[in-house]
C-alpha cells in the first residue's frame, strides 16, 4: 500500500499542509501555533507512519461535580475537634469528583504575620484535616505523611514523566508510580496513601489566604489532567503586602481549562470601602498570571484568569449591604425576607455594571455570613443593645462564590452552621461540562487498552537529532496522533501521555 511509503505519505502530507496554508479562513479544528512550532523544515520532515488522520478531533463531553467552599476562620488554628465540624461542612459523598476550598485569614492578621516569612505548618495543618476529612468518611484510613510532609506554603500535582507511564491510552495502571509533589523550595517524594480516595492537586497560600484543591485518584487514571500551577496576588496594605490579595489554581482536564480563585478584599462599611474592593479586583485580574513552563509544553495553557474555560472565584469578598440602616437590616433578618435585603447588596451591584458584570452566583436563600459576635456565636455582632467592646457591623453576605463561563451549572448554595468564628463557611455544588478529545480514527479511539510498540525506549524530548525512524507522540490540543521523524527531533512531550 501506498501509505506504508514514507516518501509517498510524507508528500500527501506536505500538499495537504500546503493546501491548509492557502485558504483564507482559519481552520477551526486547526492549530497552528502548535503544528508550526518546529518551523517549515520540520512539517518536511514529518509524516503518519501508518495511517492518515483528520486534524481534527471529535469531542464527548463529561459530566464532573465541583464542590466550592470559602471560609473565614479569623485567624484560629486549626484543632482536631475542627474535623467533626469540617466533614459536616464538606458532606463526602461519592458524586463529589473535585473539592475547591479557600480560606482566609487562616494566621492572624498581625504585623508580624503580614511582613514577616511565610510559616507552613498552617497550610499543612489545614491540608491534613482535609484529607482527613474527605478519605475517613469513606472508611478509608488516612495515613498521616509524616515521613515526608509537604513542607512548603505552595504545591501542585507534577506528573509521572512519560518514560514512566504505559502505552494506554484509557487508562494507568494501579501500580504507576504516584505523582510527585513540586515545591517552591524542593521536591520531595510524597507518601502513598493507603487507600485514599481523593487526592491533594494544589494547595497554595498568601499570609492568610489559602487554596486546596483534592480530586478523586480514579479520575487520575481515566482522564487527562494537566498544567496544574499556582499563582498569588497581594494587593493589601500599599496595595501589595499580603493581608488581602488572592490565591489561584490554574489546571486543564482534558480539553477544558479551570482556574479557581479564592480571595479575600478589603473590609468596610463605610463610603468608599466598595471601591476598594472593586480596585484589588481589577488588580487581581491585571496581576493573576499563570507563566508556561520553560519546556515549552504549555502552550495551550491559559496565561491569565479569563482565558479559562470554567473560571470560579470565591472568598471572603466582603461587600456589604449599602444605603440601608442596620435596624431596618436586622428587622429584614428577622423576617428571612432575602430577597428585599438583596436589593442592596453591594456585590449584585457589581454584576449588573461593575467589577463583576457577566459573573453569575447562586440564589441566596440563607442568612447573612457576617459578622457573628465572639461573645454569643448565635447573634450578630452590635445592634441594640449596645454592647461595650462589641464590634458595630451591619450583617452581611461577605463570603461568596461567583463564576463564570459556559459549561456550568449550580445545584446548590448553603451556608453551614460551624460557630468556629465570626463568620460563616459557604458551599456551592456544581455540575461543570468537560471536552474528552477523542480522535475520529476509531483505531486510535479511548476504548483502545494498548497499542504495542509504539513507546519510544527513552523519555519523549530527548534530544535524538542523528537517529532516524524514532517514533514520537505528538499532542495538538488534546488529539493524539503517532508520527515518525526524519532526522530532526521532537523536543515537545506529550503533557497527557497515556492517561
Amino acid at each position: 500500500m501506498d501509505d506504508k511509503n514514507p516518501k509517498s505519505s510524507s508528500g500527501r502530507f506536505r500538499k495537504w499542509f500546503k493546501r491548509k496554508h492557502k485558504k483564507k479562513q482559519a481552520d477551526p479544528c486547526y492549530n497552528q501555533d502548535e503544528l508550526s512550532d518546529g518551523g517549515d523544515d520540520f512539517m518536511e520532515d514529518v509524516y503518519v507512519s501508518s495511517f492518515e488522520m483528520d486534524p481534527c478531533t471529535s469531542t464527548n463531553e463529561l459530566s464532573f461535580r465541583i464542590f466550592v467552599g470559602t471560609w473565614n476562620v479569623a485567624g484560629r488554628s486549626p484543632v482536631g475537634s475542627l474535623a467533626v465540624d469540617l466533614e459536616e461542612w464538606l458532606k463526602p459523598q461519592d458524586a463529589v469528583d473535585i473539592y475547591v476550598i479557600g480560606f482566609q485569614e487562616i494566621v492572624p492578621l498581625k504585623t508580624r504575620t503580614v511582613i514577616g516569612a511565610e510559616d507552613p505548618k498552617k497550610a499543612t495543618n489545614w491540608n491534613l484535616l482535609i484529607g482527613k476529612a474527605l478519605n475517613e468518611s469513606f472508611g478509608r484510613p488516612w495515613l498521616t505523611p509524616m515521613l515526608n510532609p509537604i513542607s512548603s506554603d505552595s504545591y501542585h500535582y507534577a506528573e509521572v514523566p512519560v518514560s514512566e507511564k504505559r502505552a494506554s491510552f484509557s487508562a494507568i495502571s494501579d501500580n504507576t508510580p504516584m505523582r510527585r509533589p513540586v515545591t517552591r523550595q524542593r521536591h520531595h517524594q510524597q507518601p502513598v496513601i493507603g487507600g485514599s480516595k481523593y487526592k491533594l492537586m494544589a494547595s497554595k497560600k498568601m499570609v492568610g489566604v489559602f487554596i486546596s484543591v483534592w480530586m478523586k485518584k480514579e479520575l487520575l487514571k481515566k482522564y487527562c489532567v494537566s498544567n496544574v500551577k499556582v499563582s498569588s496576588v497581594a494587593c493589601g496594605i500599599m496595595g501589595y503586602l499580603g493581608n488581602k490579595g488572592s490565591v489561584s489554581v490554574s489546571m486543564l482536564i482534558e480539553g477544558t481549562s479551570f482556574c479557581f480563585i479564592a480571595a479575600h478584599l478589603a473590609s468596610g462599611e463605610k463610603q468608599g470601602d466598595e471601591g476598594r474592593r472593586n480596585h484589588q479586583v481589577t488588580e487581581i485580574f491585571k496581576r493573576t498570571s499563570f507563566p508556561r513552563s520553560a519546556k515549552g509544553d504549555g502552550s495551550l495553557h491559559p496565561l491569565k484568569i479569563l482565558g479559562h474555560d470554567q473560571i470560579f472565584w470565591f472568598g471572603d469578598l466582603n461587600y456589604r449591604l449599602y444605603n440601608l440602616e442596620d435596624n431596618l437590616a436586622r428587622h429584614l433578618i428577622k423576617k428571612q425576607d432575602w430577597k428585599a435585603l438583596q436589593e442592596f447588596d453591594e456585590l449584585r451591584r457589581e454584576q449588573e455594571d461593575g467589577v463583576f458584570q457577566g459573573w453569575r452566583e447562586g440564589n441566596i436563600e440563607f442568612a447573612p455570613t457576617y459578622k457573628y459576635s465572639s461573645s454569643n456565636c448565635n447573634r450578630y455582632s452590635g445592634g441594640l443593645p449596645y454592647r461595650s467592646g462589641e464590634k458595630q457591623r451591619t450583617p452581611a453576605w461577605c463570603d461568596r462564590i461567583l463564576w463564570y463561563g459556559k459549561g456550568v451549572k449550580i445545584l446548590s448554595y448553603l451556608r453551614s452552621e460551624i460557630k468556629f468564628s465570626d463568620h460563616r463557611p459557604v458551599s456551592a455544588l456544581f455540575s461543570t461540562q468537560i471536552e474528552v478529545m477523542k480522535s475520529k480514527d476509531s483505531r486510535f479511539s479511548s476504548k483502545d487498552t494498548s497499542v504495542p510498540n509504539i513507546m519510544p525506549p527513552e523519555p519523549i524530548g530527548r534530544s535524538r537529532n542523528n537517529e532516524e525512524g524514532k517514533l514520537a507522540v505528538f499532542n495538538c490540543k488534546g488529539y493524539r496522533s503517532i508520527i515518525s521523524t526524519h532526522t530532526k527531533s521532537v523536543d515537545k512531550p506529550n503533557e497527557c501521555g497515556f492517561s
